[in-house]
This record gives C-alpha cells, structure tokens and sequence, in this order.
C-alpha cells in the first residue's frame, strides 16, 4: 500500500475537463481512492507525477504536446513506477497495441460504468489480476490479429513447469484465478503462487504482459478466442 494506508492515489491524466471531472466524482466517492493529481496532457502528467508519486493513472490516449502512449513509456521507464490504465476505445486498435508495447496495466473503456471502473482501479492496484476477466477476453478478441501481426516470435522458458504453461495458457483466455483454480481443480493460493512464477520467469509486469508473452510464443491465437466471449 501507499504510504496513506489503505488510500489508493489516483492520477487523472486527460485532455478533456468534463471526462476529468466524472471521473473525479465517482473516484473520489470512496473511502479508499482519491484523486491526487490531474493533468491535460503527457508533458504536465510527467512534470506533476515527478512531483507527486500516486498508485495508479488513469492515462487517456490521444492528446495534444504529449500522447498517452509516450507518456506512459516515459513514466515507466523511472523506478517504483505506477500502474498505468489506458483509457481506450475499441476502435483504436492501434492505440491499445502500442499501449501494450509501453507496459501499461490494464484498460478501461472511456464509457464503463462506474463500479467497473472502481473496480479496475482496485485491480489493477492488487497486482492479482490487471482488469475484469470478460473484458480481458473480449479485448483480446477484437485486438487479436494485430497481436499477431506486430509481436516478434519468442520462445517459452525452459523452466516453466507444465502446470506453470497451464496457468499460463489460462491467463490469456482471460480466465480469472477463481476460474483457473475450477479448471485445475486446485486452490486459489496455489493458482496465485502459480502466477507469480509465470509473471517472474516471463519477465512479464503483469497479467498483460504475460497475455502478450502468450501471444508471442504461439501457446494461444487470436482464432482460439473466438467464441469464447462469456
């Protein structure tokens, strides 16, 4: 946790003050997330994050000096760096992609609903799991082909374990730990030490990461997805 406790500081870091400011309200309704810092575009985000350190940013994409993108590679790139959520739309395919490649955390459609966007934010805070399974899912589905088309190939680890591909494999379906540990039929604990060892030995950040790591050595295609919405 952050150095308030259990408070979750927040970083709003978008070029729009109506979006801003709903964001704001719901965020700020609760007792454990506040929003700390706010910016209008990457240059200002940089200058009041090296100012301020937060938890999570809620990074917005397209915006004018500075795009979401950069910013976040920038951001990143410093140590005990904060998770980044990108705020996205699903016909910007282009834009997730590249989020990806910057290392961000998780996405939130610009329109969720507010308890989906709190819960993101918790989420993607714990480190157990980056964004709501479903979303994960579809988010794969739609950004599949460009997946495949942008990742170089890779290989996977020798000393991944079978279980460990297994759980590997569960991730990028999108499966949450409760339905990983259903699928093995093992516990919950086991499945989180589990994902740990794949995030360490993939070098991976996060859950994204590793969903990108599967993509990259071939354990699971944009093909395999389809029809796997719920």
């Amino acid at each position: 946790m952050d150095e308030h406790g259990d408070r979750i500081d927040v970083a709003l870091i978008d070029d729009q003050q109506l979006v801003r400011a709903g964001f704001r309200m719901v965020i700020d309704s609760q007792p454990d997330l506040s929003v700390v810092v706010e910016a209008s575009d990457g240059r200002q985000a940089l200058t009041e994050l090296a100012a301020r350190r937060v938890d999570v940013v809620l990074m917005d994409v397209q915006m004018p000096r500075m795009d979401g993108i950069e910013t976040t590679r920038l951001l990143l790139a410093a140590e005990n760096a904060p998770k980044v959520v990108v705020l996205t739309t699903f016909d910007n395919d282009e834009y997730v992609i590249s989020a990806i490649r910057a290392g961000a955390s998780g996405f939130l459609l610009k329109d969720v609903p507010p308890e989906q966007l709190l819960d993101g934010i918790r989420t993607v805070h714990r480190g157990d799991a980056v964004i709501e399974a479903r979303a994960t899912r579809r988010l794969l589905q739609h950004v599949g082909p460009l997946l495949e088309d942008s990742m170089d190939r890779a290989q996977l680890p020798e000393e991944l374990t079978p279980r460990e591909v297994e759980v590997l494999e569960a991730m990028a379906y999108g499966l949450s730990n409760t339905e990983i540990a259903a699928r093995l039929h093992i516990s919950e604990t086991t499945v989180k030490t589990h994902v740990g060892r794949v995030l360490s030995k993939t070098q991976s950040r996060d859950r994204v990461q590793a969903v990108v790591f599967a993509f990259q050595v071939g354990l699971v295609r944009r093909s395999d997805l389809l029809g796997t919405e719920d």
